[in-house]
Order: C-alpha cells, then sequence, then structure tokens
C-alpha cells in the first residue's frame, strides 16, 4: 500500500513540471506572435486562473522568464512583459552579429540529409503562413528560424542564448515599430538554406550578417524620451 501512495505523487510532481514548462512556453509563444505586448502587466492571479495552476507556480514562471530579460519583476508592483530599451536592442543585434556567423559554420560542418530536411520543412511553413497572411505564425516561424538554426549546430548553450535573444528581437520589433514583412524577410532564410545545403559558410554568414542589418534597419530606433535633454526644450531661448 506504501508504494501505491507514493508512486501517484511522482506522477504529480512530474506533471507540475511540466505544466511549468508548458505555461512558460505559452507565454513566450505569445511574445513571439506579438499576443503579449512589451509592457503587459502579468498579474500572478490571473495567470494562475487561465492555466489552472497555482500562484507559487506562476511565480516560478515568471522568475524563470525574468531571468531569461523576457519579463521584468518591479517591486511592489509585479510582473511586466519586458520593454528593451533602445541601448538593449542595439546591444541584441550586436550580440546576434557576433554568434550567429559561428552558429552556421558549426551547423555546416555538421550538416546532414536529416538537418537540412528540417530547414527544407521550415521553410514550407513559412512559405504557407505568409500565402494564408497569418501574421502571427509568420512572426513566430521567423523567430524559430534562427533557434532551429542553433538547435541543429548541436550546441544546448547556443540554442538557449538564441532562444532568449530570439524572443527579446520580438519585443524589440514589436516595441519599435518594425513591420513584418522587413523584419524578416522569407526570401532572405532560403538563402541562407541554400547556402547551407552547398556547404558555402562565407555565402551563407554574409547573408546572415545582411540580413540582420535588414532587421535593425527596419526599427525606429530614434531616441526615447527618457533620453530627451529637457535643457534644450525649456530653457532654449531665454538666454537671448
Amino acid at each position: 500500500m506504501q508504494s501505491q501512495s507514493s508512486t501517484p505523487k511522482k506522477k504529480s510532481s512530474r506533471r507540475q513540471e511540466q505544466g511549468a514548462d508548458e505555461i512558460a512556453d505559452k507565454i513566450s509563444t505569445a511574445i513571439l506572435e506579438h499576443r503579449l505586448a512589451p509592457g503587459t502587466k502579468l498579474g500572478e492571479d490571473r495567470l494562475a486562473s487561465i492555466f489552472g495552476t497555482s500562484r507559487p507556480r506562476v511565480r516560478e514562471v515568471l522568475a524563470r522568464l525574468a531571468n531569461e530579460q523576457v519579463v521584468e519583476l518591479i517591486p511592489q508592483r509585479g510582473a511586466f512583459v519586458a520593454k528593451p530599451t533602445i541601448g538593449q536592442a542595439h546591444d541584441v543585434f550586436e550580440a546576434r552579429q557576433l554568434i550567429e556567423p559561428g552558429i552556421l559554420q558549426r551547423l555546416i560542418a555538421t550538416l546532414d540529409t536529416g538537418k537540412l530536411q528540417r530547414l527544407q520543412a521550415h521553410l514550407e511553413q513559412e512559405t504557407q503562413a505568409r500565402e494564408r497572411q497569418d501574421a502571427r505564425a509568420m512572426v513566430r516561424l521567423s523567430g524559430e528560424f534562427h533557434v532551429l538554426l542553433a538547435e541543429l549546430a548541436g550546441n544546448t548553450a547556443l540554442t538557449k542564448t538564441m532562444r532568449e535573444l530570439s524572443t527579446l528581437t520580438c519585443l524589440i520589433i514589436s516595441l519599435y515599430s518594425a513591420s513584418t514583412a522587413t523584419s524578416c524577410r522569407s526570401d532572405e532564410h532560403s538563402e541562407i538554406v541554400a547556402a547551407i545545403a552547398r556547404k558555402d559558410s562565407i555565402r551563407a554568414t554574409t547573408i546572415m550578417r545582411h540580413h540582420l542589418d535588414d532587421i535593425l534597419g527596419s526599427l525606429h530606433l530614434e531616441q526615447s524620451s527618457e533620453d530627451v535633454d529637457l535643457e534644450s526644450i525649456f530653457l532654449s531661448g531665454i538666454a537671448r
């Protein structure tokens, strides 16, 4: 009898852990699809009710996402979807320019038929999403393409880093008003995969760098209000 009573507890524990992963994935996906805008409040009570779980479980998930810089925890106010600053936006793209060419080189060095088929299958999903004009899927799949490259390269640390950078990029795109059409072009993804198939690492990394520059160039990274020179606004003309 004792062994029977202990077994359900272990299963329950596993279900709870899977629940935390599922909640984190759903929040991340909502961000990737631009359904959760930067600055959105993530109330623990509401999320616990929506996902049918406890507040401690939600708190655990939010802490995990905060560690990934996707969520911001503000004392006495709660959790909010992160709002990357202009400086953070530049940092994210600088990191991607340094990391993604290396991912491509590692992927090409270990390329096999199965990996190439997964890339081509993903491109087909992107094409289908564009044909049916599914904007949410288009944005999500564009971000997932870059994560898939890291996953196929076979380095778990790089995959984790790219997943975080991809989600932050989606927040940056949402916050700084890049259009879906210019934020991540499917033809550039196709060109990258074609270069990978030819094992042309120079061409692949060159396209990737241009691709990231195109995304950054489509953003409206003007000076934000927190950087406004108040003296120039309120004192201009006074001492004339």
